[in-house]
């Protein structure tokens, strides 16, 4: 029976199993913690949007350059500072401004101590357990976990929840990252933990702006009271801010006054990781990496791709061209599956060497809805091939990809999969797509992404998350505009084909639905 992870770097929404009409979110309880990645929690988000590009904020697996090489360790900046000072705020501002394609943000409001019964009912309960000293926090596990996120490789991080003052059963997996960027009140209070900090930076905050900000984040986030939370501030906040958070800014390597606001101090942060780390701009232009295979640009490729880009293009004809162009990318993905030598003999007696496929079986995985369309060409070249369908689409609200639907044929871990959609632009979707086929076992290097179309930053995108995954397209485009659009593009491949909520002229400008 095939289970629905949820996945680093989306939200899971509505998910199930079988047949479209029955949807079983309920199996999602039943995953084993190896394989089980969950999203990141709100202040958390996993992908960041800029005017530039997409940046994913829940790190990368695996550790790897755009080159496929073993890349250095992470640069890590600590962030300190008084509790609601805007540490998570000046965070996401250094995020953006860094324009770097990975970055993990570790809170360490994960790392809180468990509480037992006692202290839960006695002293948490009643607002006088000590949040705010050093005793209250896990550094040996924080420790670890942050230097083997240094060391780019996947860690297993606590979801606290504030209100029963203990941790989910389902821990959310992580993986390395180009930058860290780790803030919490107590980020220099430990020695070995300094040590792991390339960079420290102090959040300095009047300790009235911090006392209204930590006023609203406790009732409206964590359902306290307003009496409890000014007892808790005067009692615990305040005196542990002055005893063992205020002296540790003698340690930061700069301090940055206002917050999220000081964009003066944000800067200066940006250009020193970037001189320190050597970091490459996200979008700088770069090689396409050595996994990308696309489709001669002959003279009939590219006439084919002129009707489909045509926004006067008949529905009739853009599907019968798309078509013949699904046709022959199919058989370009096929080249690349293992073959071995199979001798046969002629009717005529005579023995011709030949090649077959050296493999157990080739099963199909489509992107719905628009990866649905080339299912009849895999099938025309692939005698009883298997089926399987994965339903991703973005919520309008966060940006977020969501996996809607899931069906995979048993035993599909020993398989070479071909994972068919039909554009690809940031690569969201596919990434996601690929991470659900790796918790169900597929080996990456089995794996062929396929498709019509595809951006540049989807392309090394794909590939810097997963180098062992083949990329076969017929056509790379090297734009995404700003509502992440493939320019020029195909327009909303899924509205031309089925005749769907398409606008007269068919232009990308007007399409509802980004393809990701």
């Amino acid at each position: 029976m095939n289970t629905i992870p949820a996945y680093s770097g989306a939200r899971i929404s509505g998910c199930g199993e079988g047949s479209l009409d029955r949807l079983l979110p309920s199996v999602i309880l039943g995953l084993s913690p190896r394989k089980r990645t969950t999203s990141q929690c709100k202040s958390e988000p996993p992908l960041l949007r800029t005017s530039k590009r997409t940046i994913y904020t829940a790190g990368r697996p695996p550790w790897y350059n755009e080159h496929g090489a073993q890349s250095k360790e992470a640069f890590v900046i600590g962030l300190c500072g008084g509790s609601a000072s805007g540490k998570t705020t000046v965070a996401r501002k250094i995020i953006e401004a860094l324009d770097v394609p990975w970055v993990v943000l570790l809170s360490m409001d994960s790392f809180y101590k468990v509480l037992i019964m006692m202290q839960r009912q006695l002293l948490a309960a009643r607002n006088d357990y000590n949040f705010d000293h050093p005793d209250a926090f896990d550094f040996d596990l924080l420790t670890h976990t942050l230097r083997k996120l240094k060391q780019g490789k996947s860690v297993k991080i606590p979801v606290y929840d504030f209100t029963t003052h203990g941790r989910q059963k389902e821990w959310k997996t992580v993986y390395g990252a180009s930058v860290i960027i780790f803030e919490g009140i107590m980020s220099f209070a430990d020695k070995a933990l300094l040590q792991l900090l390339d960079m420290k930076i102090f959040v300095e905050t009047d300790s009235d702006i911090r006392l209204v900000r930590r006023l609203r984040r406790d009732i409206t986030e964590r359902g306290r009271d307003i009496e409890g939370v000014i007892k808790q501030y005067n009692k615990f906040v305040k005196p542990a801010f002055e005893q063992y958070i205020e002296p540790t800014m003698r340690l930061a390597d700069l301090v940055v006054p206002r917050g999220g606001g000081n964009m003066v101090a944000i800067d200066l942060i940006v250009q020193h990781v970037h001189s320190q780390a050597a970091l490459a701009s996200a979008h700088q232009a770069q090689p396409l990496p050595q996994t990308l295979s696309v489709l001669e640009s002959t003279p009939q490729v590219r006439g084919m791709h002129t009707i489909i880009r045509n926004k006067e293009t008949s529905r009739d004809e853009f599907i019968f061209y798309s078509k013949r162009l699904m046709r022959l990318l199919i058989e370009r993905a096929l080249s690349f599956l293992p073959s071995q030598v199979h001798i046969v003999q002629t009717p005529q007696g005579e023995d011709y060497e030949g090649r077959s496929f050296h493999g157990k079986r080739i099963t199909g995985v489509s992107i719905l809805r628009a990866g649905e369309t080339m299912e009849p060409a895999l099938r025309a070249v692939c005698k009883d091939v298997r089926i399987g369908k994965i339903l991703i689409q973005t919520n309008q609200d966060t940006g977020e990809p969501e996996l809607h639907y899931l069906r995979l044929p048993k035993d599909i871990s020993e398989d070479h999969v071909i994972l068919m959609d039909c554009t690809v632009s940031t690569g969201a979707a596919a990434m996601m797509a690929v991470r659900v086929l790796l918790d169900h076992d597929v080996q990456e290097d089995k794996i062929l992404l396929v498709s019509l179309l595809m951006a540049e930053m989807g392309v090394h995108s794909v590939a810097y998350a997963f180098p062992q995954v083949k990329i076969i397209t017929t056509a790379v485009d090297k734009k995404v505009n700003d509502v992440f659009h493939i320019i020029p593009g195909i327009g909303n491949f899924g509205d031309r084909y089925f005749g769907t909520d398409a606008p007269p002229d068919w232009s990308d400008e007007d399409l509802d639905e980004p393809s990701y």
